[in-house]
């Protein structure tokens, strides 16, 4: 497969390029969306809007960087989207009442996609209770049954991933404001 000839084809609009190109890339984004979905359908919808938005813009892809980080990009956008419709209550569930001070001045400049970038920097075992309580309300008897983990456990990673987030938001809050 000669990805600048599936590119060429794309920008003109040939199906043959467009499906050889969804064909040899979907897996990769779908196993993306299925980090932070449990639904099947609902990630293939968000992988398959991404494709359309993909081959609307592949004009815009200046061959700087990798085609594939740019697709992912594009890919990503469409999750965040889904997941800002979807999840009202992502970015307050990261702090307590006791922050709320804070908390309307520090998520009023963060994007679920930023909350879901530096959910990527803690420990993978909190992230995950974390995405799969906030993002896709699962509650922690069904976590605790899904990860084969104790309800307490689950409670305890889902308190652990709030307390970093905390730490990192107010961190990368700091350095944004110094500079």
């Amino acid at each position: 497969m000669d990805l600048n000839v599936i590119i060429l084809g794309c920008r003109q609009n040939e199906r043959q390029s467009q499906e050889r190109l969804y064909r040899a890339y979907f897996p990769t984004m779908m196993s993306m969306c299925m980090r932070y979905m449990s639904d099947r359908e609902i990630a293939a919808r968000i992988v398959n809007d991404g494709f359309l938005k993909i081959f609307s813009r592949i004009d815009t892809f200046e061959n700087k960087g990798s085609f594939e980080g740019w697709m992912r990009r594009i890919i990503f956008r469409c999750l965040s989207d889904t997941l800002r419709k979807e999840s009202t209550y992502l970015k307050f569930l990261v702090f307590e009442d006791k922050d709320a001070g804070y908390k309307s001045e520090a998520l009023s400049r963060l994007y679920e996609e930023d909350l879901l970038k530096l959910v990527d920097q803690i420990p993978s075992a909190s992230a995950e209770v974390f995405l799969l309580y906030a993002v896709e309300g699962f509650s922690h008897k069904e976590i605790a049954s899904k990860k084969n983990i104790s309800i307490g456990t689950s409670k305890w990673h889902l308190s652990d991933a709030r307390k970093k987030l905390r730490d990192l938001i107010r961190k990368t809050d700091t350095s944004t404001n110094a500079g």
